[in-house]
């Protein structure tokens, strides 16, 4: 019988994780406040068909209710906005980092629920106040890569992964956190911590990655208010693509963090939802 992969120690061998794509790389490294740093944007984009028609379909979808066709990037990008375009491609260009199932991890259901979270955030933004909310860019890269903590775990030691999968369905109404606790030395928001520092994404993106679950951590201060954001938007929506409870209880402490009246509560969760349920299906589209 193989010994297990020690999980710690894998994380901290940065060869061991996977390298994120080149272009996600250069969209990152992107200012967009210069002509010259939009025309690059766009010129990456164009080059990569992949991209460019999950992003063309994004503008398409019901999501964003554009009132013509879009078919083209640079018009997807009037529609979406270039920071939100920036983000959402980069997140597609970290979801196909992994086009084939590993094990029992399926990429498409992280790639949904991702997705899903990324919109779903909206309805929650929009309640703060204007001065207390996040960048859009930040929103959604956020929403986008907060799970890849999962896609970390598959690769550095797919059994385990595989045995946390089947104890997700076994163990459907579980806190799947806590799952991971029993059955991993090193939780999916720790791994996926580690994973985006080894890709030197930004400090309050790591943050967002590392404490999704605590958001009352000290050290989550890093990355607020979108830890709480992202902890408050997965316990909105009903579970989708990835198989990760985590209650579906906020109480009004949690609204009242954020400047949101909790008397809105059930308003923003249907609101989320149904951004959710439209992010899901375009997302489904391109399965």
């Amino acid at each position: 019988m193989n010994t297990p992969i020690n999980l710690r120690q894998a994380v901290r061998n940065l060869n061991s994780l996977p390298a994120m794509p080149v272009i996600a790389q250069k969209l990152l490294a992107l200012k967009l406040d210069s002509e010259e740093g939009e025309k690059q944007m766009m010129l990456l984009i164009a080059q990569d068909p992949l991209i460019s028609a999950k992003l063309i379909g994004l503008a398409n979808s019901p999501l964003l209710g554009a009132t013509r066709k879009i078919a083209t990037v640079n018009d997807a990008a009037m529609l979406l906005g270039l920071k939100r375009v920036k983000s959402v491609a980069t997140g597609i260009a970290v979801m196909s980092l992994v086009n084939k199932p590993i094990g029992r991890f399926d990429p498409q259901d992280l790639w949904l629920h991702n997705m899903g979270i990324a919109f779903a955030m909206l309805p929650v933004v929009r309640a703060m106040s204007a001065k207390n909310r996040p960048q859009d860019d930040m929103i959604f890269l956020s929403g986008m890569l907060h799970d890849i903590g999962y896609l970390a775990l598959a690769h550095l030691d797919t059994q385990r992964s595989d045995d946390l999968h089947t104890r997700l369905v076994i163990e459907p109404d579980r806190p799947a956190i806590e799952v991971e606790r029993e059955l991993l030395e090193v939780t999916h928001d720790e791994l996926g911590a580690e994973l985006a520092k080894y890709w030197n994404l930004p400090e309050e993106i790591v943050a967002v990655i590392r404490y999704h679950h605590t958001p009352d951590a000290k050290e989550a201060a890093e990355g607020q208010p979108l830890v709480r954001i992202i902890n408050i938007t997965e316990k909105l929506v009903p579970s989708f693509g990835l198989r990760e409870y985590v209650g579906n209880y906020v109480s009004p402490d949690e609204w009242t963090a954020l400047g949101i009246d909790p008397g809105r509560g059930e308003e923003i969760a249907a609101q989320a939802t149904e951004q959710a349920e439209q992010a899901t299906q375009f997302a489904s589209s391109f399965s």
